[in-house]
């Protein structure tokens, strides 16, 4: 009698853990989160004149990312980034950026970034997407950070990203420049991408009826 009871409360156990499990797997899913513009930095810096380096930004952007924070798993990162917002906190030099000289912002309002696949490498992600700028789709490669979620005092969930690159500009048509006394360039060809990311869990439809009331 000892020995049925026992074997009965062991497989009450087993399908009580194997439900559980189920459930908690079944909450991770991939879901869509939106770029928050106020807690979000897309930067740049190139050389200057060979021997110092300027830091620029863009202030107007849209963003998704599509994951599952708890698999650590990616299936959508895009980005549009409108190119008039280009700002190095110096107006003669903004306004040269914009001209047709740089981003051309009047012929090409808009630079997008998809990604195309990614792979992890302990805490590092590497993905590769098509970088899509004065007209001109170049592959680029992002290394970077995840750097984990948060539910803000709103009830909001978060997340952010750390992450860089390298581009050269000359690849996507932006070849203006000069040549110094030195020798040296007046604006280098390469330029450092600097990405702080966070972005906001999009609520289903259940969870804002249910604030709702």
């Amino acid at each position: 009698m000892m020995r049925k009871v026992s074997n009965m409360v062991f497989l009450i156990g087993m399908v009580l853990a194997v439900g559980f499990g189920y459930a908690t797997a079944s909450f991770a899913e991939m879901a869509k989160w939106k770029l928050d513009h106020d807690h979000s930095t897309i930067g740049f810096q190139v050389v200057h004149m060979v021997v110092s380096k300027t830091n620029g930004k863009f202030t107007e952007y849209s963003g998704i990312v599509e994951m599952d924070p708890e698999a650590k798993e990616f299936k959508t990162i895009e980005a549009v980034i409108q190119t008039a917002s280009v700002t190095t906190d110096h107006q003669k030099r903004d306004e040269h950026l914009r001209s047709p000289d740089f981003f051309d912002v009047q012929k090409f309002p808009t630079m997008t970034y998809t990604m195309k696949s990614y792979k992890k490498t302990g805490d590092d992600y590497t993905a590769v997407g098509d970088l899509t700028l004065l007209g001109v789709t170049k592959e680029i490669t992002l290394v970077g950070t995840f750097n984990g979620v948060a539910q803000d005092p709103w009830g909001n969930t978060r997340a952010g990203f750390t992450a860089a690159g390298t581009v050269n500009r000359k690849d996507f048509g932006m070849k203006f420049s000069k040549l110094l006394d030195n020798g040296g360039m007046l604006v280098g060809d390469e330029v450092k991408i600097k990405l702080e990311i966070e972005v906001i869990k999009e609520k289903t439809v259940e969870k804002v009826k249910q604030s709702a009331e």
